[in-house]
């Protein structure tokens, strides 16, 4: 493979459309589109400084490598990519990309990233922005940290395990997630999914998991969680109290205690779910902003 190091590279697709290319130590100042439509590309300790460094791209290794913030939308349509060891500041990275691996990343400014991408794996990275892995499929989460609003958005297809999310909106318009051993902090967590599924969590939610369609919580920790379940089909297995829960849809419920559990029977069937629990603190038959 032909080798390029210690350049800095300006200009316009400096390496447009290039096949089999070890690019080491090199510097991708201002010009767009380095890297487009290039293809087997090993990147080692490289800095992106400008827009698009790489479109329609196969078969990308990048380690140790920094996307600067002026880098924006940095790897879009681009199959077989692996990003390991990595700073990424730039927004809007990772869209529409097919077999992606992320490994110790870290991103500072991830608003808007990794969207409608496929078969993706990421492992020990963070992430601090809003709208996280919208509309992707087929994920893998290790080891993840998130500190950012309305991510997952239409995923479908994902585990998480050992991660820690704080989120609001997470996992809007979902299918088939399951999470585990995960701390989430978010309110309105869920909401519209199908087929979620947490195991072994801690969870703080304002109004969580509601307008839900097969719910599943297996050994789960709930904390200042309120209004929760609200027309949800659940089966449900919390290890410690909810403070409050609202018209649940159908399954069951089972939990240390209730703090509140408010039942309106002209807007759900009351019978079709089961509470299993000795401690229900209040009953009502309004919530409070209709008392």
């Amino acid at each position: 493979m032909e080798e390029i190091a210690g350049k800095v590279l300006k200009g316009e697709r400096a390496l447009f459309d290039r096949y089999g290319l070890v690019v080491r130590e090199c510097i991708f100042d201002e010009g767009e589109s380095p890297l487009k439509e290039s293809s087997d590309i090993e990147l080692i300790t490289c800095m992106f400084r400008w827009k698009y460094p790489l479109w329609y791209c196969k078969h990308i290794n990048a380690k140790d490598c920094t996307w600067f913030d002026m880098a924006r939308a940095g790897v879009w349509y681009t199959d077989d990519v692996n990003v390991e060891n990595a700073v990424i500041q730039a927004p809007k990275n990772f869209r529409r990309c097919n077999g992606l691996k992320l490994k110790n990343v870290t991103f500072t400014d991830a608003k808007e990233t990794l969207w409608s991408c496929k078969n993706v794996e990421l492992t020990e990275v963070s992430a601090k922005g809003d709208y996280f892995a919208m509309n992707c499929e087929d994920l893998k989460l290790d080891r993840f940290t998130l500190d950012g609003n309305y991510s997952f958005d239409g995923v479908k297809n994902m585990e998480i395990k050992d991660s820690r999310l704080l989120s609001k909106d997470a996992f809007w318009n979902s299918e088939n997630v399951t999470v585990r051993n995960s701390f989430i902090s978010g309110e309105y967590l869920g909401w519209n999914s199908k087929n979620l599924t947490l195991i072994d969590c801690t969870i703080e939610s304002l109004q969580g998991m509601c307008y839900i369609e097969n719910l599943k919580m297996i050994n789960c920790r709930l904390i200042n969680t309120t209004l929760a379940f609200e027309y949800s089909s659940v089966e449900a297995d919390i290890k410690t109290g909810i403070d409050s829960v609202l018209n649940p849809g159908s399954g069951s419920i089972k939990a240390e205690y209730i703090g509140e559990l408010i039942i309106e029977k002209d807007r759900i069937e009351p019978e079709k779910t089961r509470i299993i629990c000795d401690d229900i603190r209040k009953e009502s038959d309004r919530p409070e902003w209709l008392r």
